[in-house]
């Protein structure tokens, strides 16, 4: 094959090539492996729930208790990323410490 003829061809057209769909690769874990390793759906099911309570706590002890004058709109966003932002921390945070001791065991 020519290298002109090479640029245009697809995949289907590769299909003896190396790294083509069609030859032998050897099997990897995928990513869903991985995931289900590392604990990522409990880890983010704990963070987001502690995100979610920590939240609470913060708009009750800064907003409720002194009656702040802003609108609800407002505290509700603000409450949002603070809900969100603390969930993917903690998901984070979680997940690495989930990493480190798979790591420890593997040693």
């Amino acid at each position: 094959m020519s290298d002109r003829d090479a640029e245009h061809a697809t995949d289907g057209d590769r299909s003896g090539e190396a790294g083509a769909p069609g030859s032998d690769v050897p099997d990897r874990p995928g990513v869903a492996n991985v995931v289900a390793a590392l604990n990522v759906r409990r880890n983010a099911a704990v963070g987001f729930a502690l995100g979610v309570a920590f939240t609470v706590f913060v708009v009750y002890v800064y907003v409720v208790v002194p009656d702040r004058p802003y609108s609800l709109a407002l505290w509700a966003t603000l409450g949002f990323v603070l809900a969100v932002g603390t969930g993917l921390l903690l998901t984070a945070v979680l997940t690495l410490r989930s990493a480190l001791h798979r790591a420890r065991e593997l040693e």
